[in-house]
């Protein structure tokens, strides 16, 4: 919580946890990441997500990761510590890795699915008047927790594509200002019929595409 008034911030991380939750990426990182009953272990699958999100925020390093979380406690429960999100990264050998490449592989052809959904179908380019279509995919990478730095650029890019593809000056922005307009949004929790609510000031430019965002987020079909 950035304050003593239930201030939450950056408020942009409920958008890339919601696209996280709706194109059912923790259950198959679940799948491939080490598990544990034992009291007080944290799930490898939703400590790797939320250091991927803290990364889109911003977090150059796992320090400024934690820092980042702390903000979120209020919404997503205690935050992994440094310590906790190194150990989950020290296990994740060669063989770890291709199963988290082709657990994300499986999302992002979920992912394609819901675009195929959308109004206007799958979003191909047209360069010089021709359209192409079909995917090559190449992963480019140079942060030092590659791993969930990529997680970070596939939620960054899925909810772009799925919720928003029409808004202006969002939908191709640089990632600085993708900081800037809607995922360093402050907003203020509040409670009320056993409901948790994220206040937004309407004055903010961006307030209506934070919205729109969520909503189209949520109303995306549940991956099954």
């Amino acid at each position: 919580m950035a304050d003593g008034k239930r201030l939450i911030g950056p408020a942009g991380a409920v958008l890339l946890r919601r696209c996280a939750d709706r194109t059912g990426l923790t259950d198959p990182l679940a799948g491939v990441l080490p598990s544990s009953t034992a009291a007080g272990w944290r799930d490898r699958a939703g400590v790797l997500v939320h250091l991927a999100i803290a990364i889109v925020l911003g977090a150059a390093n796992l320090s400024e990761a934690e820092q980042l979380q702390l903000h979120h406690r209020p919404l997503f429960g205690i935050a992994a510590s440094d310590s906790t999100a190194r150990s989950m990264l020290a296990v994740l050998d060669g063989a770890t890795l291709a199963k988290i490449a082709k657990a994300r592989a499986k999302v992002r052809r979920q992912v394609w699915s819901l675009l195929h959904l959308r109004p206007g179908g799958f979003p191909w380019l047209t360069v010089a008047g021709k359209r192409l279509t079909g995917w090559i995919v190449i992963d480019l990478d140079a942060t030092i927790i590659t791993s969930a730095s990529n997680l970070a650029a596939d939620l960054d890019a899925w909810l772009r594509l799925l919720a928003l593809h029409d808004i202006d000056g969002l939908a191709n922005a640089e990632p600085d200002t993708m900081r800037f307009r809607l995922y360093h949004l402050s907003a203020r929790l509040a409670e009320h019929a056993r409901r948790r609510w994220l206040r937004i000031e309407r004055t903010w430019p961006w307030a209506t595409s934070f919205t729109t965002c969520w909503q189209q987020l949520t109303a995306l079909p549940a991956i099954t």
